[in-house]
Protein backbone atom coordinates (compact mmCIF):
# COMPACT_ATOMS: atom_id res chain seq x y z
CA UNK A 1 0.00 0.00 0.00
CA UNK A 2 1.83 3.47 -0.72
CA UNK A 3 0.59 6.28 1.09
CA UNK A 4 -0.33 9.72 0.09
CA UNK A 5 1.33 12.68 1.29
CA UNK A 6 -0.13 16.15 1.11
CA UNK A 7 0.81 18.43 -1.51
CA UNK A 8 3.41 21.42 -0.49
CA UNK A 9 2.10 24.42 0.42
CA UNK A 10 1.85 26.89 -2.42
CA UNK A 11 4.76 28.81 -2.75
CA UNK A 12 5.37 32.15 -1.02
CA UNK A 13 5.65 35.02 -3.72
CA UNK A 14 6.25 39.11 -3.54
CA UNK A 15 3.03 40.78 -3.38
CA UNK A 16 2.66 42.18 -7.02
CA UNK A 17 1.21 45.39 -5.49
CA UNK A 18 4.36 46.40 -3.64
CA UNK A 19 5.59 46.91 -7.05
CA UNK A 20 3.32 50.07 -7.45
CA UNK A 21 4.89 51.29 -3.50
CA UNK A 22 7.54 53.06 -4.80
CA UNK A 23 5.89 55.66 -7.62
CA UNK A 24 3.35 55.80 -4.89
CA UNK A 25 5.61 57.17 -2.34
CA UNK A 26 8.03 58.38 -4.90
CA UNK A 27 5.18 60.96 -6.56
CA UNK A 28 4.86 61.92 -2.52
CA UNK A 29 8.92 62.59 -1.50
CA UNK A 30 8.69 64.96 -4.89
CA UNK A 31 5.34 66.41 -4.41
CA UNK A 32 7.56 67.68 -1.30
CA UNK A 33 10.96 68.61 -2.64
CA UNK A 34 9.08 70.72 -5.94
CA UNK A 35 6.20 72.31 -3.65
CA UNK A 36 8.28 75.23 -2.58
CA UNK A 37 9.21 75.99 -6.12
CA UNK A 38 5.26 75.94 -6.81
CA UNK A 39 4.35 77.71 -3.98
CA UNK A 40 3.35 75.57 -1.75
CA UNK A 41 3.79 75.78 2.18
CA UNK A 42 5.00 72.86 3.69
CA UNK A 43 3.49 71.61 7.19
CA UNK A 44 5.41 68.92 9.47
CA UNK A 45 3.19 66.77 11.24
CA UNK A 46 3.01 64.38 13.71
CA UNK A 47 1.70 60.66 12.48
CA UNK A 48 -1.43 60.81 14.64
CA UNK A 49 -1.70 64.63 14.04
CA UNK A 50 -4.79 66.54 12.22
CA UNK A 51 -2.99 65.74 8.43
CA UNK A 52 -7.01 65.87 7.21
CA UNK A 53 -6.84 69.50 8.45
CA UNK A 54 -3.88 70.41 6.94
CA UNK A 55 -4.54 69.02 3.42
CA UNK A 56 -7.50 71.14 3.35
CA UNK A 57 -5.74 74.39 3.61
CA UNK A 58 -3.68 72.85 0.62
CA UNK A 59 0.08 72.08 2.65
CA UNK A 60 1.86 69.76 1.64
CA UNK A 61 2.19 67.73 4.74
CA UNK A 62 5.09 65.65 6.17
CA UNK A 63 5.71 63.20 8.75
CA UNK A 64 9.13 62.68 10.41
CA UNK A 65 8.22 60.08 11.97
CA UNK A 66 8.51 58.42 8.56
CA UNK A 67 11.55 59.50 8.62
CA UNK A 68 12.67 58.17 11.75
CA UNK A 69 11.43 54.24 10.28
CA UNK A 70 13.65 54.96 7.69
CA UNK A 71 16.71 55.73 9.09
CA UNK A 72 16.21 52.70 11.25
CA UNK A 73 15.32 50.78 8.36
CA UNK A 74 18.44 51.81 6.37
CA UNK A 75 20.60 52.08 9.53
CA UNK A 76 21.92 55.27 9.79
CA UNK A 77 20.43 55.62 13.32
CA UNK A 78 23.19 54.64 15.26
CA UNK A 79 25.78 56.69 12.68
CA UNK A 80 24.18 60.01 13.41
CA UNK A 81 22.02 59.60 17.22
CA UNK A 82 25.21 60.51 18.75
CA UNK A 83 25.10 64.03 17.01
CA UNK A 84 21.98 64.65 18.97
CA UNK A 85 23.37 63.65 22.19
CA UNK A 86 25.82 66.03 21.39
CA UNK A 87 23.57 69.02 21.07
CA UNK A 88 21.90 67.91 24.33
CA UNK A 89 18.90 65.43 24.26
CA UNK A 90 19.35 62.70 25.57
CA UNK A 91 20.39 59.06 24.41
CA UNK A 92 17.53 57.80 27.09
CA UNK A 93 14.55 59.75 24.87
CA UNK A 94 12.84 58.75 21.81
CA UNK A 95 15.59 57.41 19.11
CA UNK A 96 13.11 58.63 16.37
CA UNK A 97 13.97 62.09 17.73
CA UNK A 98 17.48 61.71 18.48
CA UNK A 99 18.15 59.87 14.89
CA UNK A 100 15.83 62.97 13.12
CA UNK A 101 17.81 65.53 14.57
CA UNK A 102 21.01 64.05 14.31
CA UNK A 103 20.26 63.24 10.92
CA UNK A 104 19.30 67.27 10.23
CA UNK A 105 23.05 68.01 11.99
CA UNK A 106 25.20 65.82 9.61
CA UNK A 107 23.33 66.59 6.29
CA UNK A 108 22.88 62.63 5.72
CA UNK A 109 19.56 61.38 5.27
CA UNK A 110 17.91 58.35 3.36
CA UNK A 111 16.11 61.14 1.82
CA UNK A 112 18.37 61.60 -0.79
CA UNK A 113 17.38 58.26 -2.41
CA UNK A 114 13.73 59.01 -2.84
CA UNK A 115 15.10 62.27 -4.66
CA UNK A 116 14.61 64.60 -2.24
CA UNK A 117 17.25 67.33 -1.36
CA UNK A 118 17.30 66.68 2.46
CA UNK A 119 14.93 67.35 4.93
CA UNK A 120 11.93 69.53 3.37
CA UNK A 121 11.57 73.05 5.60
CA UNK A 122 8.72 73.34 7.37
CA UNK A 123 6.36 76.63 7.37
CA UNK A 124 4.58 75.18 10.63
CA UNK A 125 5.12 72.36 12.41
CA UNK A 126 1.92 71.15 14.10
CA UNK A 127 2.00 68.08 16.95
CA UNK A 128 -0.27 66.31 18.78
CA UNK A 129 0.75 64.77 22.35
CA UNK A 130 -1.22 61.71 21.78
CA UNK A 131 1.74 59.43 21.45
CA UNK A 132 4.56 61.28 24.14
CA UNK A 133 5.38 64.62 24.58
CA UNK A 134 8.73 63.93 23.07
CA UNK A 135 7.02 65.16 20.00
CA UNK A 136 6.74 68.65 20.91
CA UNK A 137 10.17 68.64 21.98
CA UNK A 138 10.94 67.53 18.58
CA UNK A 139 9.38 69.88 16.61
CA UNK A 140 9.99 72.46 18.79
CA UNK A 141 13.82 71.69 17.56
CA UNK A 142 12.95 72.84 14.24
CA UNK A 143 10.67 75.16 15.15
CA UNK A 144 14.05 77.44 16.72
CA UNK A 145 15.91 76.34 13.56
CA UNK A 146 14.02 77.71 10.85
CA UNK A 147 12.67 80.18 13.23
CA UNK A 148 8.54 79.01 12.47
CA UNK A 149 5.81 78.62 14.09
CA UNK A 150 5.02 75.20 15.84
CA UNK A 151 1.72 74.79 17.47
CA UNK A 152 -0.45 71.36 18.66
CA UNK A 153 -2.79 69.30 20.16
CA UNK A 154 -2.45 68.69 23.64
CA UNK A 155 -4.18 64.73 23.97
CA UNK A 156 -4.56 64.05 28.02
CA UNK A 157 -2.50 60.38 28.52
CA UNK A 158 -3.79 56.87 29.95
CA UNK A 159 -7.35 57.30 28.87
CA UNK A 160 -9.71 54.86 29.59
CA UNK A 161 -13.28 55.72 28.15
CA UNK A 162 -13.88 58.21 25.80
CA UNK A 163 -16.39 60.45 27.44
CA UNK A 164 -17.67 63.61 25.35
CA UNK A 165 -15.99 66.28 27.66
CA UNK A 166 -12.42 64.81 26.18
CA UNK A 167 -13.47 65.06 22.42
CA UNK A 168 -15.15 67.97 23.38
CA UNK A 169 -11.83 69.67 24.53
CA UNK A 170 -9.57 68.05 21.74
CA UNK A 171 -11.89 69.03 19.41
CA UNK A 172 -11.63 72.18 20.63
CA UNK A 173 -8.01 72.41 20.44
CA UNK A 174 -7.86 71.04 17.12
CA UNK A 175 -10.44 74.07 15.63
CA UNK A 176 -8.40 76.79 17.57
CA UNK A 177 -5.41 75.85 15.26
CA UNK A 178 -7.56 77.18 12.05
CA UNK A 179 -6.73 80.54 12.14
CA UNK A 180 -2.39 80.26 12.49
CA UNK A 181 -2.63 77.57 10.29
CA UNK A 182 -4.66 79.79 7.84
CA UNK A 183 -2.20 82.59 8.14
CA UNK A 184 0.74 80.93 7.02
CA UNK A 185 -1.20 79.01 4.67
CA UNK A 186 -2.64 82.33 3.21
CA UNK A 187 -5.92 81.29 2.69
CA UNK A 188 -9.06 80.02 4.53
CA UNK A 189 -10.27 76.70 5.36
CA UNK A 190 -13.20 75.42 2.78
CA UNK A 191 -15.61 73.47 4.83
CA UNK A 192 -16.45 71.54 1.47
CA UNK A 193 -12.95 70.69 0.95
CA UNK A 194 -12.40 69.34 4.55
CA UNK A 195 -14.94 67.59 4.38
CA UNK A 196 -13.60 65.83 0.73
CA UNK A 197 -10.78 65.26 2.54
CA UNK A 198 -11.97 63.26 5.42
CA UNK A 199 -14.00 61.16 3.38
CA UNK A 200 -10.68 59.66 1.68
CA UNK A 201 -8.93 59.13 4.64
CA UNK A 202 -12.01 57.42 6.32
CA UNK A 203 -11.63 55.56 3.19
CA UNK A 204 -8.29 55.10 3.74
CA UNK A 205 -8.44 53.70 7.05
CA UNK A 206 -11.43 51.21 6.11
CA UNK A 207 -9.28 49.44 2.93
CA UNK A 208 -5.99 49.82 5.53
CA UNK A 209 -7.97 47.82 8.51
CA UNK A 210 -9.30 45.43 5.78
CA UNK A 211 -5.89 45.03 4.08
CA UNK A 212 -4.67 43.68 7.79
CA UNK A 213 -7.96 41.67 8.42
CA UNK A 214 -7.38 39.52 5.88
CA UNK A 215 -4.36 38.16 7.76
CA UNK A 216 -7.26 36.44 10.16
CA UNK A 217 -7.49 33.45 7.86
CA UNK A 218 -5.16 30.73 8.43
CA UNK A 219 -3.06 30.62 6.66
CA UNK A 220 -2.48 34.69 6.83
CA UNK A 221 -1.46 36.06 3.54
CA UNK A 222 0.10 39.03 4.93
CA UNK A 223 2.39 39.25 8.16
CA UNK A 224 3.59 42.09 10.44
CA UNK A 225 6.80 42.32 8.66
CA UNK A 226 4.74 42.81 5.17
CA UNK A 227 2.62 45.26 7.04
CA UNK A 228 5.58 47.95 8.23
CA UNK A 229 6.43 48.23 4.44
CA UNK A 230 2.54 48.33 3.30
CA UNK A 231 1.61 50.90 5.55
CA UNK A 232 3.31 53.58 4.18
CA UNK A 233 0.64 54.99 2.40
CA UNK A 234 -1.56 54.90 5.52
CA UNK A 235 0.99 57.02 7.34
CA UNK A 236 1.88 59.69 4.72
CA UNK A 237 -1.20 59.57 1.85
CA UNK A 238 -4.35 59.45 3.87
CA UNK A 239 -6.51 61.75 3.12
CA UNK A 240 -5.33 61.52 -0.96
CA UNK A 241 -6.74 59.22 -3.79
CA UNK A 242 -3.77 57.74 -4.52
CA UNK A 243 -3.47 56.20 -0.79
CA UNK A 244 -7.23 54.58 -1.79
CA UNK A 245 -6.19 53.64 -5.11
CA UNK A 246 -3.02 51.79 -3.87
CA UNK A 247 -5.13 50.01 -0.98
CA UNK A 248 -7.94 49.11 -3.35
CA UNK A 249 -5.60 46.86 -5.44
CA UNK A 250 -3.64 45.53 -2.63
CA UNK A 251 -6.81 44.70 -0.79
CA UNK A 252 -7.62 42.40 -4.09
CA UNK A 253 -4.31 40.60 -4.16
CA UNK A 254 -4.84 39.53 -0.84
CA UNK A 255 -8.15 38.46 -0.66
CA UNK A 256 -7.15 36.32 -3.86
CA UNK A 257 -4.42 35.01 -2.09
CA UNK A 258 -6.93 33.56 0.37
CA UNK A 259 -8.69 32.04 -2.09
CA UNK A 260 -5.62 30.18 -3.65
CA UNK A 261 -4.38 29.63 -0.07
CA UNK A 262 -0.94 31.46 -0.57
CA UNK A 263 0.67 32.27 2.96
CA UNK A 264 2.98 34.61 4.32
CA UNK A 265 4.58 32.20 5.99
CA UNK A 266 4.75 28.71 4.07
CA UNK A 267 3.68 25.77 6.13
CA UNK A 268 2.33 28.02 8.90
CA UNK A 269 1.98 26.13 11.93
CA UNK A 270 1.91 28.70 14.94
CA UNK A 271 0.61 32.06 15.08
CA UNK A 272 1.72 35.05 17.26
CA UNK A 273 1.01 38.89 17.90
CA UNK A 274 4.18 41.75 17.99
CA UNK A 275 3.13 44.28 20.94
CA UNK A 276 5.08 47.02 20.55
CA UNK A 277 6.81 49.27 18.34
CA UNK A 278 9.27 47.24 15.52
CA UNK A 279 12.58 46.61 15.69
CA UNK A 280 13.34 48.51 11.98
CA UNK A 281 17.03 47.40 11.38
CA UNK A 282 16.06 44.13 12.02
CA UNK A 283 13.26 43.45 10.62
CA UNK A 284 14.64 41.44 7.72
CA UNK A 285 16.23 38.87 10.09
CA UNK A 286 13.69 38.79 12.08
CA UNK A 287 11.20 37.91 9.50
CA UNK A 288 13.20 34.98 8.36
CA UNK A 289 13.94 33.62 11.30
CA UNK A 290 9.84 33.76 12.10
CA UNK A 291 9.22 31.86 8.99
CA UNK A 292 12.20 29.06 9.11
CA UNK A 293 10.32 28.33 12.02
CA UNK A 294 6.72 28.08 9.83
CA UNK A 295 5.88 30.73 12.69
CA UNK A 296 3.63 33.77 11.31
CA UNK A 297 3.74 37.11 13.49
CA UNK A 298 0.00 37.79 11.91
CA UNK A 299 -1.10 41.37 13.73
CA UNK A 300 0.45 44.12 15.48
CA UNK A 301 -0.59 46.96 17.25
CA UNK A 302 1.64 49.19 15.61
CA UNK A 303 0.51 48.30 12.39
CA UNK A 304 -3.31 48.58 13.60
CA UNK A 305 -2.64 52.29 14.70
CA UNK A 306 -3.16 53.61 11.56
CA UNK A 307 -7.28 52.41 11.81
CA UNK A 308 -9.43 55.49 12.35
CA UNK A 309 -12.67 54.06 11.99
CA UNK A 310 -14.32 57.29 14.08
CA UNK A 311 -13.26 59.50 11.24
CA UNK A 312 -16.45 61.88 10.46
CA UNK A 313 -16.78 63.89 6.98
CA UNK A 314 -19.63 65.18 8.44
CA UNK A 315 -18.47 66.43 11.74
CA UNK A 316 -14.59 66.35 10.84
CA UNK A 317 -13.25 68.12 13.96
CA UNK A 318 -14.71 65.68 16.75
CA UNK A 319 -14.19 62.76 14.78
CA UNK A 320 -10.56 63.44 14.44
CA UNK A 321 -10.59 64.04 18.23
CA UNK A 322 -12.10 60.64 19.02
CA UNK A 323 -10.55 59.25 16.06
CA UNK A 324 -7.02 60.36 17.21
CA UNK A 325 -7.84 60.40 21.40
CA UNK A 326 -8.75 56.18 20.28
CA UNK A 327 -5.02 55.81 19.60
CA UNK A 328 -3.77 52.54 21.63
CA UNK A 329 -0.67 53.79 22.71
CA UNK A 330 -2.26 56.81 25.07
CA UNK A 331 -5.53 54.35 26.43
CA UNK A 332 -5.27 53.18 29.79
CA UNK A 333 -4.09 49.85 31.02
CA UNK A 334 -7.51 48.38 31.08
CA UNK A 335 -8.50 49.70 27.87
CA UNK A 336 -5.37 48.50 26.49
CA UNK A 337 -5.84 44.91 27.85
CA UNK A 338 -9.59 44.73 26.29
CA UNK A 339 -7.91 45.52 22.88
CA UNK A 340 -5.42 42.43 22.91
CA UNK A 341 -7.85 40.22 24.17
CA UNK A 342 -10.00 41.37 21.04
CA UNK A 343 -7.05 40.60 18.74
CA UNK A 344 -6.16 37.25 20.52
CA UNK A 345 -9.85 35.85 19.68
CA UNK A 346 -9.58 37.38 16.13
CA UNK A 347 -5.96 36.49 14.65
CA UNK A 348 -6.21 32.60 16.69
CA UNK A 349 -3.20 33.71 18.48
CA UNK A 350 -0.72 31.64 20.20
CA UNK A 351 1.31 33.56 21.56
CA UNK A 352 2.29 37.08 21.96
CA UNK A 353 5.68 38.88 21.91
CA UNK A 354 6.17 42.44 23.50
CA UNK A 355 9.10 44.72 22.39
CA UNK A 356 10.47 46.79 25.49
CA UNK A 357 11.83 49.46 23.62
CA UNK A 358 14.40 50.81 25.23
CA UNK A 359 13.91 54.65 24.24
CA UNK A 360 10.14 54.41 23.37
CA UNK A 361 8.46 53.86 27.20
CA UNK A 362 4.97 55.18 26.24
CA UNK A 363 4.70 52.08 23.59
CA UNK A 364 6.56 49.42 25.54
CA UNK A 365 3.55 48.13 27.06
CA UNK A 366 5.37 45.33 29.14
CA UNK A 367 6.69 47.42 32.37
CA UNK A 368 3.20 47.67 34.60
CA UNK A 369 3.02 43.40 34.42
CA UNK A 370 0.34 43.35 31.60
CA UNK A 371 1.82 40.25 29.94
CA UNK A 372 1.44 38.36 32.81
CA UNK A 373 -2.42 39.75 33.78
CA UNK A 374 -3.00 38.59 29.83
CA UNK A 375 -1.27 35.29 30.28
CA UNK A 376 -3.20 34.42 33.31
CA UNK A 377 -6.21 35.71 31.40
CA UNK A 378 -6.30 34.15 28.03
CA UNK A 379 -4.01 31.28 28.87
CA UNK A 380 -1.48 32.25 25.61
CA UNK A 381 2.43 32.20 26.19
CA UNK A 382 4.15 35.76 26.34
CA UNK A 383 7.59 36.78 25.50
CA UNK A 384 9.62 40.02 25.95
CA UNK A 385 12.27 41.07 23.91
CA UNK A 386 14.54 43.76 24.85
CA UNK A 387 15.68 46.19 22.05
CA UNK A 388 14.81 49.97 20.79
CA UNK A 389 13.34 50.81 17.33
CA UNK A 390 16.17 52.61 16.09
CA UNK A 391 19.35 52.18 18.11
CA UNK A 392 20.28 48.78 17.79
CA UNK A 393 23.52 49.48 20.51
CA UNK A 394 20.38 48.72 22.58
CA UNK A 395 19.17 45.36 21.16
CA UNK A 396 21.06 41.78 21.39
CA UNK A 397 20.34 39.80 18.58
CA UNK A 398 21.65 36.70 19.19
CA UNK A 399 19.77 36.76 22.64
CA UNK A 400 16.43 37.90 21.01
CA UNK A 401 17.21 34.86 18.55
CA UNK A 402 17.71 32.09 21.21
CA UNK A 403 14.83 33.87 22.91
CA UNK A 404 12.60 33.15 20.02
CA UNK A 405 13.65 30.25 18.86
CA UNK A 406 12.88 28.64 22.99
CA UNK A 407 9.37 30.53 22.79
CA UNK A 408 8.04 28.76 19.63
CA UNK A 409 9.39 25.45 20.82
CA UNK A 410 7.12 26.38 23.78
CA UNK A 411 4.18 27.16 21.72
CA UNK A 412 4.96 24.19 19.68
CA UNK A 413 4.54 21.54 22.66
Amino acid sequence: MTTQTAPPPPERKDLETTKKMRAVMGNYFMELENGPKQGKKTAWCTSVGPAELLRALGYNVYFPENHGAMLGATRMACDVIPLANARGYSPDICSYLTSDIGSYLKGETPLKKMGMSGHPKADVLVFNTNQCRDVKDWFQFYAREWNVPCIGIHTPRSLGDLDDSIIEDVARQTEALVPALEQVAGRKLDPSRLREITVLSKRCTELWKAVLETAANVPAPISFFDGTIQMGPAVVLRGEPSAVEYYEVLLAELKQRVADGIAAVPGERLRVYWEGMPIWGKLRDLSTQFASLKTCVVASTYCHSWIFDDLDPDDPFRGMARAYCRLFICRSEDAKERYIEEMAAKYKLDGIIYHDAKTCPNNSNNRYQMPQRLEAKLGIPHLVINGDLNDLRLYSEEQARTNIEAFVEQLAQ
